[in-house]
């Protein structure tokens, strides 16, 4: 080969090696990941399930940052999104973009949002504590918020801290540690420390079922199951499930088991909805004080106490605040409008001279058109906090306030009872009175739901 052909040919060569991934490639191996990659395992089973993917010669590029529309790609295969390239909502994503398909769908699914003047940012990188945001609400795991969601992944084995110590919840994500992760919320046996319980069992309603490594299938068979035999799901991935029997594990389609869809249309609904939680005042606004109390204390620790409750059940939760900081109303309102809020509850303490509990709702539809749905939150919440406190009942009142005002989505304020009076305080002071408390306004929630015409009684069983 004559020297000049041969320069042209390893530019050819390196230009191509070092291209975007916009266009990627499935591969059995990458050139960059070798044998003795930290990552490789978990690199190239996600390869194998075309959920990860090189670019056409061969590489991977694994120390390489994540972009919002290679999160949505990636996230988007390993759930089996249909990845179609079409027209989407953002102004910055057009039909062409190769991960149109999937940008949409998962911002249809609520994974993965877009900024307030319509644009998406698909090249905008990843951190870490979003990628555990985002991977929180793709797999189900029930954290509403980026500290929530990491100790939700730390728990269950699937990501740990850096070098230094900490999580880096502000550094990009490097492709390498994106598929481990992936691979870990995926499949068990990449977990650290995972250990399988059961969440439900059910049974192969075909007469030859493959059992695959992943769940698609683009993974290897493991294995068959026949008609009638009684399986242990251990998780979900989308409309695939891990089972388990005596002898094997692997993923199913869960269209191939009966006994498994029985709450899935319930789950779909309640992943669609998103409870916020407003502790009142914080930081350096006690609101209201007295017999050693401050209202600050009493409402974060009520709401802490309320979200605890909701996690789990497939409802999104979110609280305005989760620490001890101020929060101005405006900004309450805002957060429970950027959190697509479906209802929202504010908890405070009165004072005054008077005892008992009451509620407010906004009666004018000029600024929150939900006044009937409104006045039924409240009032469910009412009902149930007079039952587990036995304070006063104080009523459902009308309330000109800021943050039902403002709203745009069923709104309520609780006042719990009064910080100024004894027999009112020795519930508000209580830890277990507070529980109670947190428990009556879940509850309250439930029965506006039920009322809505939608059957919560396993969300019920959950305290009662």
């Amino acid at each position: 080969m004559r020297k000049g052909v041969f320069v042209i040919f390893c530019l050819l060569l390196v230009i191509g090696a070092s291209g975007p991934l916009n266009h990627a490639f499935a591969a059995n191996t990458f050139y960059d990941v070798g044998a003795s990659h930290r990552a490789k395992e978990e690199i190239y089973y996600l390869a194998q399930g075309q959920i990860v993917r090189g670019n056409s010669s061969g590489y991977f590029f694994p120390d390489s940052y994540v972009t919002r529309a290679e999160a949505a790609a990636i996230i988007g295969r390993s759930l089996n999104f249909d990845g179609t390239q079409r027209p989407t909502t953002f102004t910055d994503v057009g039909k062409a973009h190769f991960a149109s398909g999937y940008i949409q769908e998962a911002a249809n699914r609520k994974i993965i949002t877009g900024y307030k003047d319509g644009s998406f940012h698909p090249n905008q990188l990843v951190t870490r504590g979003e990628m555990a945001l985002l991977m929180s609400r793709a797999y189900s795991f029930d954290a509403s918020t980026i500290s929530a969601a990491i100790q939700s992944l730390i728990t269950k084995g699937i990501a740990q801290g850096m070098a230094d110590g900490t999580f880096g919840k502000d550094k990009p994500i490097k492709r390498s540690d994106f598929a481990v992760f992936i691979a870990r919320a995926i499949h068990p046996k990449y977990r650290v420390n995972y250990q399988a319980t059961a969440i439900q069992e059910a049974t192969v309603n075909t007469s030859s079922l493959n059992v695959r490594k992943g769940p698609s299938t683009n993974f290897d068979v493991v294995g068959k199951l026949n008609k009638g035999q009684k399986v242990e799901i251990l998780h979900k991935v989308g409309s695939w499930a891990y089972i388990r029997t005596a002898n094997m594990e692997g993923f199913v389609h869960t269209n191939y088991l009966d006994g498994v869809h029985q709450n899935d249309k319930l789950q779909e609904y309640l992943k669609t909805q998103t409870i916020i939680i407003d502790p009142g005042h914080g930081g350096h606004d006690p609101g209201t004080v007295g017999n050693g109390l401050k209202e600050k204390d009493i409402t974060l620790s009520v709401g802490l106490k309320v979200k605890s409750l909701f996690q789990g059940t497939g409802f999104n939760i979110a609280l305005t605040r989760e620490k001890d900081v101020y929060v101005a109303l405006s900004d309450r309102v805002a957060f429970a409008k950027k959190m697509n809020g479906d209802v929202f509850v504010s908890i405070h303490v009165n004072s005054g001279g008077g005892t008992g509990t009451e509620t407010f709702y906004y009666s004018s539809a000029a600024t929150n058109p939900y006044v009937e749905k409104s006045k039924k939150l409240a009032q469910f919440i009412k009902d149930r906090l007079i039952e587990a406190w036995n304070l006063n009942d104080r009523g459902v009142k009308k309330g000109n306030l800021h943050v039902l005002r403002e709203n745009n989505m069923p709104a309520t304020l609780v006042e719990l009872g009064f910080i100024d009076n004894k027999t009112d305080v020795a519930k508000l002071s209580s830890s277990y009175w507070q529980e109670k408390a947190a428990k009556a306004i879940y509850l309250g929630i439930l029965d506006y739901y039920e009322s809505e015409g939608i059957e919560l009684q396993p969300l019920y069983d959950r305290v009662q």
